[in-house]
């Protein structure tokens, strides 16, 4: 795990290492700069696996034809390892990245689809004078990209790494201004940034890039999907009972795989039932394949984030988990004045517009980091696999059509009253049949009206037309949506601290295996993820699975504009450069704060568009601030010598 930067170009070695240092912190271990003919590969090192310096990056291959800047983890290494040997390729290092350069060299781009994993690299074929770059299949890890100014090609695991190639660099004024909360969920599926120039290579894509003669300009980048989730969904049971034994198997691997590491690892643990799930797994991976080649025996630490006194606290729940799982939770509780002085270094880290405060977040997993946990297996990605969302019964009730028995796996009954707010759902009355179809079909048709931004590799796949309406869905927030932001957000969240985040949920396996279901094995029962709910059942407490509350890890920002930080926000808004930001509506920033500050009833909700109608003015003062000098501000600190490989 590691922040990369590289250049087909020219570029001077105290530049080079000017952006690299950038990325110190998802780097803190070690760092490498390598220079060929009219190329410079860089990398920060967060040491996992091998964490002797055969482990250390950029690293090279076949006699130096083949080097490498590589950020992630391939959780299968050592199968592909084996099999590679078998080949007849000879490994120097005990690391998973001269896995991706021999598999390379053995089978050329066709490497991708044996990897099992999360990653973003960059290979540079000396003799061939080409750079190779790719991101994993969902997008777990970032790549960006920029042609500069004399015509050269750089890239970089964060757009900051690239501020300082390109003087000019400047908000994309039209994209922030024209974004809202909801379609701020859209634009990490695309290629756009909120940097002018900075382009990002999208998820299960990569691209070659040809180089001429030293000197000379690249030529243009040739990108391609890679991967696509519908050609791979595999053939699942008829019977729920075997579907539900089939996805515990691979949910099982797949954590099984995530806990391969050479440091500590632990769990950000919620009380929800999807990182509880995870938690709980790994308990029991522990006493079934205890001793297992590079299986951690290091793994119960469980981390909690607590809001006292709010309704997001969990940590009651989540010491259940803990315990159950033969363990104890460390609990944190969250105090928001003690980080208010952080946040413009957090936005800053973070380099994009955030739902919510990143504060909780950032500060969760740097008390994880300081309980000397490096590696966390999480919860994420279940809610958009499985149908965990409050809405989601909607498309199951449009599935479900006028069928009463259908109808009644989606509804669970109840006398009178409406479906429940929260992720399960109720039966309304006895003439719930025409409610449910009516209330349904006007909802599903509002957010499919929205797939409009998958592309026609997906929406004119063959396999697309087979999917039922929650499924489309499903698939629409996995890869257009939701996730491709929670991606981003967390992978910010742990790199700012030197925290690796996997998530077994996101195994490829597992989530062609959802695409795959029929969408009564996901909301079943009255119960969302209700087949993971049966998966996970056997490991953890049963009021823990059977959960009927859906809080969510987020925020009590109305609580703390009330409170702690309400001198900070209104500091903020009555400020000049905050009424002379063009990135900003002041007037409405100014009320929509002042109404969650002064009014009794202010929700969730009104909380969420105060800070998103702020937002863009403390992202850009934290990115562009300082004469735009925010990198060399990081370099400087640092001061570390050049050198090189």
């Amino acid at each position: 795990m590691c922040g990369i930067f590289g250049l087909v170009g020219r570029v001077e070695p105290e530049l080079a290492q000017r952006c690299l240092n950038t990325l110190q912190h998802r780097g803190p271990d070690g760092w490498g700069l390598w220079q060929g003919d009219g190329i410079t590969l860089g990398q920060r090192r967060l040491a996992i696996l091998d964490l002797s310096e055969n482990g250390k990056q950029p690293m090279s291959y076949a006699d130096g034809r083949y080097w490498i800047t590589y950020n992630g983890e391939i959780y299968n290494f050592l199968e592909v390892r084996a099999e590679l040997e078998s080949l007849g390729h000879r490994f120097r290092s005990e690391s998973d990245t001269e896995v991706i350069l021999a598999a390379f060299a053995q089978w050329g781009e066709a490497c991708l689809s044996r990897f099992n994993g999360m990653w973003a690299f960059a290979i540079w074929d000396t003799a061939e004078r080409t750079l190779f770059l790719a991101r994993d299949r969902f997008g777990k890890k970032p790549l960006f990209h920029a042609v500069l100014p004399d015509g050269g090609f750089a890239f970089a695991s964060e757009m900051k790494a690239l501020l300082p190639l390109l003087p000019d660099a400047k908000p994309d004024a039209t994209l922030v201004r024209g974004l809202t909360l909801r379609s701020s969920f859209a634009y990490e599926a695309t290629e756009r940034c909120l940097v002018s120039g900075i382009r990002r290579l999208k998820a299960g894509h990569c691209a070659r890039l040809t180089a001429g003669p030293a000197g000379t300009r690249p030529g243009r980048l040739e990108e391609r999907l890679w991967w696509n989730t519908l050609d791979h969904l595999p053939r699942v049971p008829e019977r729920y009972e075997e579907q539900v034994e089939e996805l515990r198997a691979l949910l099982l691997d797949a954590c099984r795989l995530r806990m391969r590491s050479d440091v500590t690892i632990g769990t950000a643990l919620s009380g929800g039932l999807d990182s509880s799930t995870i938690f709980s797994m790994l308990a029991h991976i522990n006493r079934e394949h205890r001793g297992e080649a590079r299986l951690s025996a290091d793994w119960q630490h469980a981390i909690v984030a607590s809001f006292p006194g709010t309704p997001l606290d969990e940590a009651a729940f989540a010491q259940q988990v803990a315990r159950h799982a033969g363990g104890e939770a460390q609990v944190l509780e969250i105090d928001p004045s003690r980080h208010i002085g952080d946040l413009s270094r957090m936005l800053y880290l973070y380099e994009d517009l955030t739902v919510t405060s990143p504060l909780p977040f950032m500060a969760l997993y740097s008390r994880i980091k300081r309980a000397g946990v490096t590696v966390t297996l999480d919860g994420h990605a279940a809610d958009e696999l499985f149908g965990g969302y409050p809405t989601d019964w909607a498309y199951a009730l449009l599935d479900a059509g006028l069928d009463l028995e259908q109808i009644g796996q989606v509804l669970e009954v109840y006398e009178g009253g409406m479906p429940a707010g929260t992720a399960q759902f109720k039966r309304p009355g006895s003439r719930f049949a025409s409610y449910g179809r009516r209330l349904g079909t006007t909802v599903a048709k509002h957010a499919l009206g929205m797939h409009s931004n998958l592309g026609p590799e997906y929406t004119k796949h063959a396999r697309w037309r087979e999917l039922d309406h929650l499924s489309r869905a499903l698939f629409w927030q996995t890869h257009s949506f939701v996730l491709p932001t929670i991606l981003r957000s967390y992978d910010r969240y742990g790199m700012a601290a030197s925290v690796e985040i996997r998530m077994p949920f996101l195994d490829w396996r597992v989530a062609t295996y959802a695409f795959a279901l029929p969408w009564h094995s996901k909301i079943r029962r009255g119960f969302s993820k209700a087949i993971v709910r049966d998966v996970a059942a056997p490991f953890m407490p049963a009021e823990i699975a059977w959960r009927r509350t859906k809080i969510g890890f987020n925020s009590p920002i109305v609580d703390w504009m009330r409170g702690p930080l309400k001198g900070f926000f209104l500091d903020t808004i009555g400020s000049r450069a905050f009424a002379e930001c063009a990135l900003v509506d002041a007037p409405r920033a100014r009320r929509l704060v002042q109404q969650v500050i002064d009014e009794p009833g202010a929700t969730f909700k009104s909380g969420e568009r105060a800070w998103w109608s702020v937002l863009p003015f403390l992202w850009s003062q934290a990115l562009f601030g300082n004469g735009g000098k925010g990198p060399e501000r990081a370099s400087a600190e640092l001061g570390e010598r050049v050198a090189l490989v």
